[in-house]
């Protein structure tokens, strides 16, 4: 009995759970909306620029057999933000919005559940795009389990909003309040049809504390780290500046006022890159701290990881991440992290050894590390070559393995538990 595995967009960790499901001889099919395969007319319509984005949605020709789209609504998307039609991608009511794209397929999947339901015994599907699979599931007797990739919708808002009223100026970087109720709903829905959940971080786990009934058992599966970089240099500093970078969205969600405001008083010694994307114009102060410093809007990723590998260090002071995929890239490449204990950092990361773990909503612990690393840079160096240690131990076959195996372990339980009730 095999499963089948539904997302959108299938993003880095959803390509790795599918791997690891397809060499488990688990996958059934993957449901997504565009997936590009070498000699597709995707992957042809790809090399146009206008449509290069389509790219990003390759997949090993491995799978092309057992994947199945539905790309229509999620093309409309990308070409109404293209020409910035913006009625259509009006937040949860526009035709081509992300929820409505969620929402279709999640449709699509509960039609094929129901079609193909002899072969399956699991649904694995992610936030927002889960419900009706669930429901369809549940009336055939299926496992159904969930994949949460941030932390739970009361949590982020109980956090943030201390957030808001702490820093007003920043307050309308966040987002995050305008979903219905019929969505909280619905996220609230999947979460109780869920047999099992898994979240990348401890962090994740911990927000679901707030949640008001019993749920079923979530188990935390931290992801993968990219190949790691086995020939990185270190620059002796001979009185050069400390590099320092961030990337990551430029929303208070990530920390990012408590980034500049670390790096008061050190500018002298201290180098800082911004790399990310944001409503810098309704931000009078984010526009006038990125004035600041080196600032770029965006970079291809392997750009992304060339630039880690330049610098001597990645600050990332988010205040509610799901995991934070950068500190995983940052220390692939050697460059060693300071992260909040609301990422996936305390999972990862040995405090001291091979990158810093502070707490979040204060600039004060990461200043005062950054004094250290100005008194002895050579600090850097050195958790930087731990870091680059502790990436090698577990690249993304380690996470599509442990994935694998405890998703197996729960449908042999649970198919045993309808066996011994039959």
């Amino acid at each position: 009995m095999k499963i089948i595995v539904s997302h959108p967009t299938g993003n880095m960790n959803t390509r790795a759970a599918i791997v690891g499901f397809r060499k488990q001889n688990l996958l059934y099919k993957f449901y997504t909306c565009i997936a590009c395969f070498e000699k597709s007319w995707l992957y042809k319509l790809s090399k146009i620029s206008f449509f290069k984005e389509f790219r990003r949605r390759s997949y090993d020709t491995t799978l092309e057999k057992v994947t199945k789209t539905y790309p229509w609504r999620e093309l409309g998307r990308q070409i109404s933000q293209r020409f910035k039609i913006r009625r259509f991608i009006k937040h949860e009511t526009g035709i081509f919005s992300v929820d409505n794209v969620y929402k279709t397929l999640d449709k699509h999947v509960a039609n094929n559940i129901k079609k193909n339901h002899k072969d399956i015994a699991a649904i694995y599907a992610y936030e927002d795009c889960a419900l009706h699979s669930f429901l369809e599931a549940k009336k055939l007797k299926k496992l159904c389990i969930y994949d949460l990739p941030i932390g739970h919708w009361r949590s982020m808002r109980e956090l943030l909003s201390i957030e808001k009223e702490r820093n007003p100026e920043w307050g309308m970087t966040i987002g995050g309040f305008n979903d219905s109720e019929e969505k909280l709903n619905r996220k609230d829905e999947e979460l109780l049809l869920a047999d099992k959940i898994y979240v990348a971080s401890t962090f994740t786990k911990k927000t679901l504390e707030l949640f008001p009934q019993k749920l079923n058992d979530i188990e935390v599966i931290p992801y993968g780290f990219p190949p790691i970089n086995k020939h990185r240099v270190y620059i002796p500093f001979d009185g050069r500046k400390i590099k320092v970078l961030f990337v990551g969205g430029l929303s208070q969600r990530k920390g990012i006022s408590y980034l500049f405001q670390s790096i008061k008083g050190l500018e002298d010694k201290i180098d800082l890159t911004v790399v990310g994307n944001g409503d810098i114009d309704s931000c009078p102060i984010l526009k006038q701290e990125l004035e600041k410093v080196n600032y770029i809007p965006s970079l291809p990723h392997d750009a992304i990881l060339k630039l880690m590998s330049e610098h001597d260090l990645l600050i990332f002071p988010s205040l509610f991440e799901g995991f934070g995929l950068v500190i995983t890239e940052a220390m692939s490449q050697g460059t060693p992290v300071i992260a909040t204990e609301r990422t996936c950092g305390p999972d990862i990361i040995t405090n001291g050894k091979d990158g810093w773990i502070v707490k979040a909503g204060s600039s004060q612990p990461i200043k005062e590390l950054l004094e250290q690393f100005i008194d002895n840079p050579l600090i850097l160096h050195n958790v930087g070559r731990n870091a680059l240690q502790t990436a090698s131990f577990r690249p993304w076959s380690s996470y599509e393995r442990d994935l694998s195996i405890s998703v197996e372990n729960s449908i042999n339980d649970f198919l045993n538990n309808n066996i011994s009730r039959d």
